[in-house]
């Protein structure tokens, strides 16, 4: 809790509604550039789900070997779209992660801190439970929403690899193997070096988080 050099029973009033409008602007900002990044994460969802539709489009069940060569431009750039679509993608995942980076790093190490600092106070140890609760549901969205771009990012190659692309001519299956020589590396979003992003660090945070709140807690009594 904030320490107020003044006579807190003369400005009671005062001190709570300075408190409550902190909670309040903070909890606000805090949901709404969540809400953002979220929002974010998810229009690249759909960009790689679009990617993957133009894909499954440039090959129709019905492509013969002996394909003219107007549809073989066709499928040629229905391919250049998918690939263009996907790139553009990627680009912006990553302006994404570089821009909340520093904010995400700036909650792991304050959810850290509250949880090292806590005192004898009941109040104030309910209120920093509340902070760290908040913190692990906000990292575990995050994690989640990663996690659903590295899925739909994996649904490109997998689509691609589904397709009949054997029956398309020569020069277009080199194009598709290429695409999927590409689809070997996995695509992360990696968060300062330092972890990356998906489900399986989700959950490894909050039970090392958990374990070294119960530990603090422990050697406290």
């Amino acid at each position: 809790m904030s320490d107020y050099f003044l006579d807190q029973k003369k400005y009671f009033y005062f001190i709570l509604l300075h408190t409550n409008a902190t909670l309040c602007v903070g909890t606000l900002v805090t949901i709404a550039t969540g809400t953002m990044l979220a929002g974010y994460l998810k229009h690249v969802c759909g960009m790689f789900r679009i990617a993957s539709y133009r894909m499954e489009q440039a090959i129709n069940i019905n492509i013969v070997e002996d394909v003219s060569p107007v549809e073989e431009i066709m499928i040629c750039k229905k391919i250049i779209y998918a690939v263009d679509i996907h790139r553009k993608a990627m680009r912006f995942t990553k302006l994404v992660l570089s821009t909340f980076e520093g904010m995400f790093l700036f909650l792991l190490v304050f959810g850290i801190s509250q949880i090292v600092t806590f005192g004898d106070d009941i109040e104030e140890f309910i209120l920093r439970i509340a902070f760290v609760v908040t913190i692990l549901l906000y990292i575990f969205l995050m994690n989640y929403v990663a996690q659903e771009i590295m899925d739909s990012n994996e649904h490109i190659f997998v689509t691609a690899y589904n397709i009949r692309w054997y029956v398309a001519p020569l020069h277009i299956q080199k194009m598709i193997l290429f695409l999927l020589q590409k689809g070997t590396k996995a695509f992360t979003l990696n968060f300062g070096g330092l972890f990356v992003a998906s489900l399986e660090s989700a959950s490894t945070l909050a039970s090392a988080s958990i374990s070294y709140f119960t530990i603090l807690y422990s050697t406290r009594q």
